[in-house]
């Protein structure tokens, strides 16, 4: 797949929605920030799918529908599967993988959540097979992968902050690097699991998707209304043939 067939933001997200939708998401986006730019935020402990999480407050907490994700997870890794977790923040999905999977990587860019995985990882006992390192992205990824799971930043406006980060996206620069260079990281039967929602553009998600030729299947979905707009979640399974070329 050559980079022009792929969708281009051009100097700046187009949002495949109605501007009172994206207005809305904005509002909600700035809402939300609120709480992580008021210094309120603290440590966090979780019990999460049979295990004990400790999040620090520059980390993306786990949320109520997390877990649409990590029980993906859990059914999806497969033994000696060698897994990467990019973006893996808190290292909650690295460690969920870490119980079947011969070996995981999990990368982030913020040094908060790289030190909370490596704690995260030791506190529940699978170390050993969890790797921890900064990437932006691929930046310092190598080899394929049996399994790729990815939760990015829903939205696309300009954060402020590391934390932010874990739930914006400038202009979906991070979103479209990841599925131009997912196909080249991933074993030729391999899959990946993506989690998103339609509190962020959606359609340009599957847009990614279907430019990069994987085949989408949804695995969970869970909606909610929020200030009389209903907003969907979903995991998705993606595969794609001859993933490496």
């Amino acid at each position: 797949m050559t980079g022009d067939r792929f969708p281009t933001n051009g100097s700046g997200h187009r949002p495949l929605m109605s501007e009172e939708r994206a207005e809305r998401i904005r509002q909600w986006h700035l809402g939300a920030i609120q709480g992580l730019r008021d210094g309120t935020a603290h440590e966090q402990t979780f019990s999460y799918l049979g295990r004990t999480l400790v999040v620090p407050p520059q980390v993306m907490p786990i949320t109520p529908v997390s877990h649409l994700l990590g029980e993906a997870v859990l059914a999806e890794v497969r033994d000696g599967d060698r897994v990467l977790d990019m973006g893996t923040g808190s290292g909650v999905n690295a460690v969920l993988a870490a119980d079947r999977a011969a070996a995981v990587l999990a990368v982030d860019i913020n040094p908060h959540a790289l030190d909370a995985a490596r704690d995260n990882a030791r506190r529940n006992g699978v170390a050993d097979r969890v790797e921890v390192r900064h990437s932006d992205v691929f930046s310092d990824v190598h080899g394929v992968f049996d399994l790729i799971v990815f939760d990015p930043p829903f939205r696309w406006f300009t954060p402020h902050s590391l934390i932010e980060a874990a739930t914006t996206d400038e202009n979906y620069a991070t979103l479209t690097r990841f599925f131009r260079q997912a196909r080249r990281h991933l074993a030729d039967d391999g899959r990946m699991l993506v989690f998103f929602g339609s509190s962020g553009d959606l359609a340009y998600l599957h847009q990614l998707a279907d430019a990069t030729g994987f085949r989408r299947e949804t695995l969970a979905q869970h909606g909610v209304v929020k200030d009389g707009t209903q907003v969907d979640y979903f995991t998705y399974r993606l595969t794609a043939p001859k993933a490496r070329h």
